[in-house]
């Protein structure tokens, strides 16, 4: 592990964090709280970074990159399904 898996995995750690409670509040207000094209393309662009990660063997930014990714998936869902 190197320092460049370090630090990307405790930058996405930290937009990680940032993300709970917005998906947090969506699910308690049932409401649309991010745009549909917002959360769909930092979705795509999160996906392809996650496969950046992979192609590079950086592991642990692989993990944490992955749960950053969902999160942004939770968020993308719940702008599909809440007005």
């Amino acid at each position: 592990m190197g320092w460049e898996d370090i630090v990307l995995a405790i930058a996405n750690v930290l937009m990680g964090y940032a993300l709970i409670p917005q998906v947090i509040l969506g699910f308690k207000q049932r409401k649309k709280t991010i745009s549909t094209q917002t959360s769909l393309i930092t979705f795509i662009a999160l996906v392809s970074v996650v496969i950046c990660y992979v192609s590079f063997g950086l592991y642990f930014s692989i993990i944490v990159g992955s749960f950053t990714t969902i999160l942004w998936f939770i968020l993308l869902i719940q702008s599909i399904i809440y007005p």
